[in-house]
């Protein structure tokens, strides 16, 4: 029963290899992939803050974004380090329940904030002229703000539905974080009601806002291919295919990962759940930033800026 930390023991994380020769070429590369994480998404943060010219509301989704992927990167690759390094695999029940509960609640943040951006680029390239009126200022908190509190309230139905049972026995979480398929094996509690509410709210929000990307780059993509200008048309498909190469990445491990019964998991959830909490956060930076014209003239502007007061 959840009678407080007294009676819940520490769990095991196996961690990602039970190799131990590859423990530290693992713990490079994961800690290299952590430091370009952090570098990109704060950078463009900071970016999106000083540079007048990116004050627009696809950057101020692009910074809601970049802080969901330092967060729950955060919160799954400082820990996971320390295990490959040190080799100390425990974490506490609070611990456990806190890491899920956090991730859980970022990584949800983030499907909503994405299909923010693709609706913000839908009406930018479909409705240019009711752009302005229709992602105002106050829409657009509207819609952050409404992602931050679908995700809170998700996180706690997938967390109680997770740690809400009982334990016993061997608390090995075979994962490199406290995640709910893991998890909920070691339960001795019957566990179908939770998996079918877990299935059932991971599908609402997963489908729905999947649902919403599509339709909205599926209408961009009509729209581009009916301007008459090939530069214009080339730079919005350009645009558009880098976006939807991170949101195939970033949904494919999602769905493979919550959108199969249980059953079915095995040895490559750990391989589709890299992809998500660890290459996903890396690479978005790059992805939805660095390829545009408008983030190249601000850096070249913050740049001279910095000279000048050299």
């Amino acid at each position: 029963a959840m009678g407080g930390n007294h009676t819940q023991p520490k769990f095991i994380l196996l961690g990602i290899t039970d190799a131990p020769w590859a423990e530290a070429p693992l713990f490079g590369l994961f800690l290299l992939i952590y430091i370009i994480t952090l570098a990109g998404n704060i950078g463009l943060m900071v970016l999106v803050w000083v540079a007048p010219s990116l004050h627009t509301p696809m950057y101020f989704f692009l910074t809601h974004f970049s802080l969901a992927d330092v967060c729950y990167s955060t919160v799954i690759s400082p820990k996971m380090l320390t295990d490959l390094l040190f080799g100390n695999k425990t974490i506490s029940w609070a611990g456990c329940v806190t890491q899920f509960h956090l991730f859980a609640l970022f990584v949800t943040a983030e499907c909503y904030l994405l299909a923010a951006m693709a609706y913000d680029r839908h009406v930018a390239i479909c409705h240019p002229l009711s752009y302005v009126l229709v992602v105002s200022p106050r829409a657009c908190w509207q819609l952050v703000a409404c992602s931050y509190l679908v995700a809170c309230l998700s996180a706690l139905i997938y967390t109680g539905s997770t740690f809400g049972g009982s334990f016993c026995g061997p608390r090995r979480v075979d994962h490199f974080f406290c995640d709910t398929v893991p998890v909920l094996r070691l339960a001795c509690s019957d566990t179908r009601g939770s998996e079918v509410a877990i299935f059932a709210l991971a599908a609402a929000n997963g489908l729905g806002t999947g649902a919403v990307i599509l339709l909205s780059y599926s209408r961009i993509l009509h729209a581009v291919l009916r301007m008459r200008s090939a530069p214009g048309r080339a730079r919005a498909f350009r645009t558009c295919a880098s976006h939807l190469v991170s949101v195939s990445v970033f949904y494919g491990s999602l769905f493979f990962m919550y959108l199969q019964p249980a059953s079915r998991h095995g040895g490559r959830d750990k391989v589709a759940s890299v992809f998500y909490t660890v290459v996903s956060p890396m690479l978005n930076p790059f992805i939805y930033s660095l390829r545009n014209t408008e983030v190249k003239a601000a850096l070249g502007e913050c740049r001279r800026r910095v000279l000048n007061l050299c």
